[in-house]
């Protein structure tokens, strides 16, 4: 009975993600609005379908996957506001999946702030975190301006929007996202949407809001009535690009000969899956669109801290790892609140293995992965 019970939550969660119904929405002036729709640059088939989404929801609840979670804590370092306070422009943080703290031109920089225990709408139920943020909200010190990507929880997080937003300057946000953050207590004057290749002038920042291919979705009936989108950063010294979440798509060279070359990229590399292979990209797309993007250093995101999909949790590091060195690509994969720089490369031991040392190993092939 209980496993039926979370089956009917889970069912809910993926159907908020996989239903293509919605209610007429205000029309907006955008050549990808359509209908009270976004659409993407290279659509793709969205509507999976009762069948295959009980398929989906199954190997989620009922089929077990190898090593699609640590078997004891991943390996962090904490990070202590007198570190970010001293820190040199240029320096950036990993503090857990898609979100990375950057210290640009004197000012604090947030991408996707997700500081929850777990990726779900309720916290009692749905993707766990592998470790705990490596520096509490209540530690941070005032952020200037935090990036959203999109509308899906483990990206726009309600309970740490509501203890982070008094610390923000701004928040800038995709078309339609807005609305979430003025429910979450978000001060309007505090939210500005941005359109794709919408730009603004923020002190010594150049803010561009750009093409990614995904979706969104918070409920059974609103799929896609919200934009998502990339981020490009650019102050006098450095060039930043944020993928969020994104299938591997043309758009990246569009992006890389407009606003390119970027001294780094942080490029989704995680919850990939041959079933929703063009909203998720696989390793070799993670490093294929950095190199369209004319990145020079690619800083991998969306790992390591939530069970998402059914690929080994150090999967996705290990496989850009190999992608990277074949192609020549300077990679940089800290722990969770290591600092690396935008100008420097790094080399950084394969710290992803170190939880699997252990019996929960025996069967996997480590010479698979190279």
């Amino acid at each position: 009975m209980v496993k039926f019970v979370l089956a009917i939550v889970l069912a809910s969660m993926l159907l908020s993600l996989l239903a293509c119904a919605g209610k007429e929405q205000k029309q907006y002036q955008s050549d990808h609005y359509k209908d009270g729709k976004f659409i993407n640059l290279e659509p793709f088939e969205k509507d999976y379908g009762f069948a295959r989404t009980i398929d989906i929801i199954n190997k989620f609840w009922f089929t077990e996957f190898p090593f699609t979670e640590p078997d004891r804590p991943i390996p962090t370092q904490t990070l202590t506001p007198e570190q970010i306070e001293q820190a040199p422009n240029g320096t950036l943080y990993r503090l857990g999946h898609s979100t990375v703290l950057m210290k640009l031109s004197g000012k604090l920089i947030l991408t996707d702030p997700m500081f929850s225990e777990r990726a779900s709408p309720f916290q009692w139920i749905g993707p766990k975190r592998f470790h705990a943020p490596p520096i509490s909200i209540e530690e941070l010190p005032p952020i200037d301006f935090v990036l959203i990507s999109h509308d899906h929880y483990d990206h726009l997080d309600e309970s740490t929007i509501e203890q982070l937003h008094e610390k923000v300057g701004q928040f800038f946000v995709p078309l339609k996202v807005g609305r979430y953050l003025l429910d979450f207590g978000v001060p309007k004057e505090k939210v500005q949407e941005f359109d794709w290749w919408q730009e603004a002038t923020v002190g010594p920042f150049r803010i561009a809001a750009t093409p990614s291919n995904h979706f969104s979705g918070r409920g059974l009936f609103n799929r896609d009535e919200t934009l998502w989108v990339s981020w490009v950063i650019i102050d006098e010294a450095t060039r930043i690009y944020f993928s969020g979440d994104s299938g591997y798509f043309s758009g990246f060279k569009e992006i890389g000969e407009r606003y390119g070359p970027f001294d780094v990229t942080i490029m989704e590399n995680g919850a990939y899956n041959p079933d929703w292979a063009h909203n998720h990209m696989f390793p070799d797309g993670t490093v294929k669109g950095h190199q369209d993007l004319q990145g020079k250093r690619l800083l991998p995101v969306h790992n390591g801290t939530f069970k998402l999909a059914f690929h080994p949790w150090f999967e996705p590091m290990q496989q850009v790892s190999d992608i990277a060195k074949r192609e020549q690509v300077s990679v940089l994969y800290p722990m969770m609140g290591q600092p690396v720089h935008a100008h420097k490369d790094k080399m950084f031991d394969p710290w992803w293995w170190l939880p699997q040392r252990s019996e929960a190993t025996d069967g996997f092939d480590e010479a698979k992965m190279h």
